[in-house]
């Protein structure tokens, strides 16, 4: 419920901040942002009442005959936007979305992820997910418009003046730490101009809302120095993808629920069975996990990303591993995500997969240590090792197949997205790609 007196300490921070307009901010289905922008002088408005908007407009919401709907700021989630200067200060929430009778809207992402977290919490667990996301930031044209031209040649870890992007990555750390991110690590990645930047982990809501504002904070700042942050996954061939490893861990009574100091590798019971899950449900978590065409250009052999369900300790050649540090920092790291997906229901999902695996005890399959890249076929096939789908189409039908998943998700999202694969998949396979044209046009 909101009290009169939160809302009364939000209006005098909002006045004592000189704010002129307030972003009321929400995401689609699809995880892409969308924002109203109202007069700081309409916010008790927003936060008392809410705000109206058209959801026929946005992508999966609603029909146009049941299209309006209310956007609530959750009013934890204030915060100056610092890279639109103090000269006219502009803020932002980000909001849930209800129905005209109070209701929560079934396809707001943020509502199922709570939904999903609320169930944990029935069990006794909090979720904690810390994801790493990565992003290309390429050079504009002449007419200002994206290209795929490189803006450094710098590789892991390189510094100036390979990495030339390090004053950029300099002003975003800085602006989501205005922002009340924790950021723990900015580096060059491996590729030309890939970059990476981590903030800490933290409750899978509050973690969900920092990819979104994450990725917004990126893009704006990186078109205010005349360059384009692309979080597409594998932007270009022959270079390594973008992904969004998200290490996951659930807390019991203030403790982690994955550590136990007498158990093999220090991994509880508990842990085992929650990457039993995961991995049972891996298939269709990749269609929420990789929701594009182009996410299955980076999920090849060759370039890192993982492609086997498989899981191990430290080897990061299986899809799930789980990384060193123990005690307190005992995790899975899910590593086939990347970062054109929607955090709120990818980390439904994934929790939703693992607490399934709990309830039923699964056991999971045996880790592996070895290089699985360079295990032959006939190897992988003696170790039951499988392979995740291998394109949008085949996720789709994974997920459309997969109960637990669709139940957690709900039919309107579900629905929505089937809608949405289909439609791309349909577009990308009667396209005439360019590939095509180079190698059948003179040759037949």
């Amino acid at each position: 419920m909101t009290s009169s007196t939160d809302v009364a300490k939000i209006l005098e921070r909002i006045e004592a901040d000189k704010v002129k307009f307030v972003r009321l901010q929400f995401s689609d289905i699809q995880g892409l942002p969308k924002n109203v922008a109202i007069p700081a002088w309409q916010t008790e408005k927003a936060l008392t009442d809410g705000i109206s908007f058209d959801g026929s407009s946005i992508e999966g919401f609603a029909r146009i005959e049941e299209s309006d709907m209310v956007l609530k700021p959750d009013m934890s989630t204030y915060s100056l936007l610092p890279w639109r200067g103090s000269d006219s200060p502009v803020a932002r929430f980000i909001c849930d979305v209800y129905l005209p009778d109070g209701t929560p809207f079934e396809g707001d992402p943020r509502y199922i992820l709570k939904k999903t977290l609320a169930e944990a919490k029935e069990m006794g667990f909090t979720f904690n997910t810390g994801p790493e996301l990565e992003f290309f930031l390429f050079r504009l044209d002449q007419d200002g418009m994206p290209t795929t031209v490189s803006q450094d040649k710098g590789g892991y870890f390189d510094l100036a003046p390979a990495d030339l992007a390090e004053d950029v990555r300099a002003e975003i750390v800085l602006a989501l730490t205005d922002m009340g991110f924790e950021i723990e690590a900015s580096h060059h990645e491996v590729a030309e101009s890939q970059h990476e930047i981590d903030f800490k982990y933290g409750d899978a809501l509050k973690t969900a809302d920092n990819v979104i504002t994450f990725k917004y904070a990126t893009k704006s700042i990186a078109l205010k120095n005349g360059l384009n942050a692309t979080f597409m996954a594998k932007p270009r061939f022959g270079i390594n993808g973008s992904g969004m490893h998200v290490n996951a861990s659930l807390f019991k009574d203030g403790k982690n629920a994955f550590y136990d100091p007498e158990a093999p590798l220090q991994l509880s019971e508990m842990s085992q069975q929650f990457i039993a899950g995961v991995l049972e449900h891996v298939k269709a978590i990749t269609r929420i996990a990789n929701p594009t065409v182009n996410s299955y250009k980076r999920l090849v052999p060759g370039y890192e990303a993982p492609v086997y369900v498989s899981w191990s300790a430290s080897n990061r050649t299986a899809l799930i591993r789980v990384p060193a540090p123990r005690g307190s920092s005992t995790r899975m790291e899910l590593r086939s995500p990347d970062p054109t997906c929607n955090p709120y229901l990818t980390f439904a999902a994934i929790l939703a997969a693992g607490l399934d695996g709990i309830k039923k005890q699964l056991d999971p399959p045996a880790g592996v240590n070895q290089n699985i890249f360079e295990m032959t076929d006939d190897e992988r096939s003696k170790a039951h090792i499988d392979t995740l789908p291998s394109d949008l189409i085949t996720a789709n039908r994974h997920l459309m197949e997969d109960t637990l998943i669709c139940d957690v998700l709900g039919s309107h999202v579900i629905d929505g997205l089937n809608t949405i694969a289909q439609i791309e998949w349909d577009s990308f396979r009667t396209s005439v790609h360019p590939w095509e044209v180079e190698h059948y046009l003179t040759r037949f």
